[in-house]
């Protein structure tokens, strides 16, 4: 296997259509301007914060029975669901498109990794907007600044309960009875950052879920930092003290998030999740080490870490022993048979739902809708079950047809869609197969395509 098809496999969606076929074109290529987040919008944060706004408002108003709250509501409501019928297909339109695959892999890494999900209808816009605004902007910066911008966006402090949480000692706690809620805290240090192992306390969690208070967000005022809600005093957190003795700041929460980005124990837990996801179940050790380094030496960069895993030797190892999760198997097989962008986002729902977001419910992995805060699974053994393995091979043998009526002759498709990788007997099954239909879906239910 050359190692321009390996790296087009391991970082991106297979060796077909345009892209950057060499370790250093593929970091360069990051450095651009996020042309598919442009080509493809689904809403900016002001539009996600008003939709959130006038769906509460004019939902209060219709429970009020107010003149025209009704038509009003509904308004908003189909506003809402057309982004919610948007959302995934940018989402799809951005791997098809893009030649920079690496941004859209990143995307999904980094969505997984800072995992949340929406409650309800009004919730949606938030969830659009954590994508195209916490994440995209961020993700070939520094870590810290992706660390603020991902926990304290209002949709991760909805998710993890971070607006219940109020200092019980300030203002607002001592005048209403109301207490801390630690699940941020806590799942930004044993998730986001230092790990489930890491060397943190439930005091560290304590003093950290304290300095969060003030730091919250409503539907009719927005994200906000209210320093009656906030805990009075200073908080010692792995052994560094913040925050002021009288007055509370946000800047406070962004000074220990900042160190929080920069500790040894999150450049090794985010290392050794990068290894994993681009690489291997079971990395190699001086992998991890060596993008953990790199993290260290410049200070969350992000580029520096991407930069030691693709350049690393374990990166170009030619076995290829990670499942493609299903959504990288419906994007990938989209981007092979050449979908572009503007078919899906053009593509009626007949089509659409049960190509991807069906498709997803039933391979395991529903649109946005992870099981809980820590993602989803990494290992093979979590996809290639015999539910996961058989609704490929439907999805194979039935959909490249009604996404491309005209498909291509297998013997070139097996070679667009593999390259060297595909083995000599699925060439040769391939080139017995019965119809064109049946060939095509040999090579995208082929174990080789289905591994990365």
């Amino acid at each position: 296997m050359t190692q321009s098809t390996l790296l087009t496999i391991r970082f991106g969606f297979g060796p077909a259509g345009e892209q950057p076929r060499d370790g250093d074109a593929i970091l360069e290529s990051l450095r651009g301007a996020d042309r598919m987040r442009a080509a493809f919008p689904t809403v900016t944060t002001p539009e996600a914060l008003e939709l959130v706004r006038t769906y509460g408002e004019t939902g209060k108003a219709m429970r009020q029975d107010k003149a025209g709250a009704k038509a009003a509501h509904e308004a908003v409501v189909e506003q809402i669901r057309a982004l919610q019928r948007r959302m995934p297909r940018a989402l799809f339109a951005r791997i098809m498109d893009s030649d920079t695959p690496l941004r859209e892999r990143l995307c999904l890494f980094w969505l997984d990794h800072f995992s949340l999900r929406h409650k309800g209808l009004g919730g949606l816009p938030l969830s659009a907007d954590f994508i195209d605004g916490a994440i995209r902007p961020h993700m070939t910066g520094r870590f810290g600044d992706m660390l603020r911008a991902t926990v304290l966006h209002p949709q991760m402090m909805l998710f993890l309960d971070q607006v219940n949480s109020i200092g019980p000692r300030s203002r607002v706690g001592l005048r209403r009875g109301l207490g801390l809620n630690e699940n941020l805290a806590r799942e930004v240090l044993e998730l986001h950052t230092i790990g489930v192992d890491g060397s943190y306390t439930q005091q560290d969690v304590r003093q950290f879920a304290e300095l969060l208070t003030g730091a919250t967000f409503s539907a009719v005022e927005g994200p906000r930092f209210v320093p009656g809600r906030a805990e009075p005093g200073s908080e010692t957190i792995l052994g560094q003290t913040y925050g002021r003795p009288k007055r509370a700041r946000l800047e406070d929460i962004h000074a220990f998030l900042d160190d929080l980005a920069v500790h040894p124990e999150t450049a090794r837990h985010i290392a050794r999740k990068l290894a994993v996801h681009f690489v291997s179940d079971d990395p190699a050790p001086d992998l991890v080490a060596a993008i953990a380094g790199a993290w260290r030496q410049s200070d969350g960069d992000l580029m520096a870490a991407y930069a030691a895993m693709i350049d690393h030797p374990a990166a170009r190892d030619a076995t290829l022993g990670k499942a493609r999760q299903p959504l990288d198997f419906i994007g990938a097989a989209m981007r092979t048979l050449g979908v572009r962008g503007d078919a899906v986002m053009a593509m009626k729902g007949q089509l659409f739902r049960p190509a991807t977001l069906t498709a997803l419910d039933v391979m395991g992995q529903p649109f946005m809708r992870p099981g809980g805060p820590d993602g989803w699974p990494e290992e093979a053994e979590a996809w290639i079950t015999p539910l996961g393995l058989s609704s490929r091979i439907r999805w194979a043998m039935t959909m490249p047809a009604r996404l491309r009526p005209q498909l291509p002759d297998p013997r070139d498709f097996v070679q667009v869609a593999l390259g060297e990788t595909a083995s000599a007997r699925l060439m040769w099954s391939v080139g017995a197969a019965d119809s064109v239909v049946q060939g095509v879906g040999l090579v995208l239910a082929s174990p080789e395509f289905n591994r990365r």
